[in-house]
């Protein structure tokens, strides 16, 4: 894929419309996903407190599991996630236990994304997020290859509430490059065209998005509508 040569069109179809602001309204979701279905995006990511909600065909649900800290129990995370597949969510964007990755306890991360997966099976798409920006190089190949193992579709760089930041180049090409049988979504500061695709020309192949619209316009300034 050359992430230069695609069109604001490709990019939306790449896009996760996302708001997980803690003082988001049901207002504010519906307004997102009348953006969303406006931008022509994949999907709208939200928070499970927010469902159900309507969503206009073709639009995809995704929904946050753990979220922000990844400290839940796996029995909550699995409860949760279940409730949200049950509610209309297409998609489970489920965070670990950050700490358990920096103390090297890979299979303890892996039996916590096996957990999620069995509650929220296929086809329900189940993205990990790594937290990456929070993780050695080292820690980063463990989780992604815990995440592959326990049977994730996606693995994912960042909630964008880490103070340690979001997504990086060298981040998203080094879990491409781990586990290249899985997809990996930048999420977390991810806010200009520019940056957007560089994140696509790293290996991403879904981005974690709040401000869509800047960057689609973006890809219109650059001629690529």
């Amino acid at each position: 894929m050359d992430a230069r040569t695609l069109t604001a069109a490709e990019i939306a179809q790449m896009i996760d419309h996302t708001l997980l602001k803690p003082e988001a309204t049901r207002a504010d979701v519906e307004a997102l996903i009348a953006e969303a279905a406006e931008l022509g995006t994949y999907s709208v990511c939200i928070s499970p407190s927010m469902l159900p909600v309507a969503l206009p065909g073709g639009l995809r649900l995704a929904v946050v599991c753990g979220f922000p800290s990844g400290k839940h129990t796996s029995v909550v995370k699995a409860n949760e996630a279940a409730e949200s597949v049950m509610l209309g969510a297409d998609e489970i964007d489920m965070v670990i236990d950050v700490g358990a990755a920096v103390e090297g306890r890979y299979d303890d991360v892996r039996a916590d994304i096996e957990a999620v997966r069995a509650a929220a099976p296929a086809p329900v798409v189940l993205k990990v997020i790594i937290e990456s920006a929070a993780l050695t190089d080292e820690h980063v190949v463990g989780v992604c290859k815990a995440a592959e193992a326990a049977g994730a579709d996606f693995v994912k760089t960042s909630t964008g509430f880490h103070p340690a930041g979001g997504a990086t180049e060298h981040a998203v090409r080094l879990m491409h490059e781990t586990v290249p049988g899985l997809q990996v979504k930048a999420s977390g500061g991810v806010r200009t065209i520019e940056q957007a695709r560089a994140m696509l020309a790293a290996g991403a192949t879904r981005l974690g998005l709040s401000g869509s619209r800047a960057i689609l316009e973006g890809a219109a300034a650059d001629g690529s509508y």
